[in-house]
């Protein structure tokens, strides 16, 4: 691997000297608590990438939609970065255990985020951490992603984090064009949207999926109805219907918040200024929006806060 770029080990050090407000994650219930890993890793150039999953859709749940490794806590004991890895660990093969991770790497906790408020009602912490090796050629998207677990993901794939801060996708300091390149019309497109009586900006990002290396699930680890699924959009990719990925929703939402603390820069784009959704949270904590479970899959509107309401009552 290649050593960091100037721009990327000053945004490593913004991450691991990054000291998020108070949250009210231990306020909310069990049912309520989620992780997601926002793990990072540095390309041939230097420059930080970010890994991705794009979900399986057999799944009741973002079927068919990419996230970040994560999901529910299992106990109120276990910690958010505990979560975080755990999912890591079962969704892309991450290891749990450092010695079970190839010689040459190690993973470093850098920060956790400040909640954001998931569509399912969940408060999703996310944690940082990096994917660091010593050794001169191997690139984490090469060596240690090939793990999958069939039931929960389509694809593992990766982006570069400084493009969450730009509309018309990233140009590496080499003058070398990447992910689109500057200037790449279909890189972002965002609107805003009303979301519990506040504005909430809605990012799209299309990242393109040509010459980066894809890792799928292995075939014998299916159902067949899986493996068809998965040999469909193989076929689209290969002829050239599906040529990006989206990122989208609080996934993207959490990655614009990522590179803004990494690089100490605003997007180029409108956005939230606040970090998560911590206030939006606790007010719902307060109103009591968030005790008890939903129906799996179920999603958070005000349609469905006001019929709870109206059941209370």
């Amino acid at each position: 691997m290649a050593p960091l770029s100037a721009v990327s080990a000053a945004a490593i050090a913004r991450l691991s000297s990054y000291v998020p407000p108070r949250t009210v994650y231990a306020n909310l219930p069990l049912s309520r608590r989620a992780a997601v890993l926002i793990l990072l890793f540095a390309d041939r150039k230097g420059d930080l990438r970010v890994v991705l999953t794009l979900r399986a859709n057999t799944l009741r749940s973002y079927a068919g939609q990419v996230a970040l490794p994560g999901g529910k806590a299992d106990t109120l004991e276990e910690s958010t970065f505990s979560t975080a890895r755990r999912e890591a660990f079962e969704e892309i093969g991450l290891p749990l255990n450092p010695r079970a991770l190839p010689p040459t790497f190690t993973i470093n906790h850098l920060c956790e985020l400040p909640l954001n408020l998931a569509k399912t009602s969940l408060g999703v912490r996310p944690c940082v951490a990096y994917l660091s090796t010593t050794h001169p050629t191997e690139t984490a998207d090469e060596v240690l992603l090939p793990r999958l677990s069939a039931p929960e993901v389509s694809a593992v794939f990766t982006a570069p984090l400084r493009g969450f801060l730009k509309k018309r996708g990233v140009e590496r300091e080499t003058g070398e064009a990447a992910d689109g390149g500057e200037g790449d019309e279909e890189w972002y497109q965002g609107q805003w949207m009303s979301w519990h009586e506040s504005s909430w900006r809605m990012h799209n990002f299309y990242v393109p999926i040509a010459g980066q290396k894809v890792v799928r699930p292995k075939p014998k680890m299916h159902t067949y109805s899986h493996d068809r699924s998965e040999e469909e959009l193989l076929r689209a990719e290969e002829a050239g219907l599906i040529t990006r990925y989206r990122v989208w929703g609080m996934t993207a939402r959490i990655l614009v918040d990522a590179a803004r603390i990494a690089y100490g820069e605003e997007p180029e784009f409108e956005h939230n200024a606040k970090l998560g959704d911590e206030d939006l949270i606790e007010r719902l904590i307060k109103e009591g929006e968030l005790a008890g479970e939903r129906e799996r899959g179920e999603e958070v509107s005000r349609h469905t806060l006001r019929r709870e309401k109206e059941a209370k009552i």
